[in-house]
């Protein structure tokens, strides 16, 4: 198992970094939208859709964002990152204290649909940050990544408290608290010394335009909403019995066990980003 993940981890990696690095808008267009399309169709069939059925409202979804994101610059892609903050602070957010609906009804389908458009704008918020450089997006989708190696050691460690035992019995408050110290500890090495070679950072612009005080409020926002994303996605696989989202990258699962704790995440780095801009 571990060799198969490594593997997996590998292939990802240079397909990645070979994409970023060649700047072509095409080939990373094409990469966003089969990810894209795979997430949609894992979080439909986690809400218990059926796999045809998933598929079709994913190829659906895809063809939408293509349409209005890689191929068109949607005027209203301020609206979608807004949007998914605002449903994850009244619905995702309180649903880890209150539970889930039954995993049938209207209800249970309204959920679904919030949480494509979620991923959705997570996905925009990716070509946004990409359209900026390829290094920008990287230094904001580095921060979760941080923060969840982090919190694996933190909590392997120091791990005493279950930040939530019902749904995510193996994760601790010392884990999360690490994982953001962590961020918080490599960010302002980086703006301290990351020169002109990571000038163009998501944390290095931040703290240039909003001071220390803002910067550091505003990661430790971005690491508890990572924390949020991560456990919102087990809890959607409990409920529906399942330990992986998909088995689609061997050893890892699916894309939406790769990206949970990035899709709340990068919306608000970008709404963030669009009042740096502005």
């Amino acid at each position: 198992m571990l060799k198969t993940r490594i593997i997996t981890a590998v292939v990802l990696l240079v397909i990645l970094l070979a994409v970023l690095s060649s700047g072509s808008f095409a080939a990373f267009g094409a990469v966003v939208a089969v990810f894209l399309m795979a997430a949609i169709a894992e979080g439909f069939q986690l809400f218990r859709s059926s796999k045809k059925q998933s598929i079709i409202i994913a190829a659906f979804w895809t063809a939408a964002f293509c349409w209005a994101f890689l191929l068109n610059d949607n005027p209203t892609v301020k609206f979608w990152f807004g949007l998914s903050t605002v449903i994850w602070l009244l619905r995702f957010v309180p649903s880890l204290a209150t539970g889930l609906p039954p995993a049938e009804g209207a209800r249970n389908t309204i959920l679904a649909t919030l949480y494509a458009l979620s991923i959705i704008a997570c996905f925009a918020a990716i070509v946004v940050f990409f359209k900026v450089s390829p290094v920008y997006l990287l230094s904001v989708m580095a921060l979760v990544w941080i923060a969840d190696i982090g919190a694996y050691f933190s909590g392997k460690a120091f791990g005493k408290r279950k930040l939530a035992p019902s749904i995510s019995p193996g994760k601790s408050w010392e884990g999360a608290i690490g994982g953001g110290i962590w961020v918080l500890v490599l960010s302002s090495l980086v703006i301290l010394f990351g020169g002109p070679h990571l000038a163009d950072t998501f944390v290095v612009r931040l703290q240039a335009a909003w001071g220390w005080a803002a910067t550091l409020g505003v990661l430790a926002v971005i690491v508890a909403a990572s924390v949020v994303g991560d456990l919102f996605e087990s809890q959607l696989k409990r409920r529906a019995g399942v330990k992986d989202s998909s088995n689609l990258l061997p050893g890892h699962g699916g894309v939406l066990d790769r990206i949970d704790a990035l899709v709340p995440v990068l919306p608000l780095a970008a709404l963030v980003h669009s009042v740096l801009v502005s």
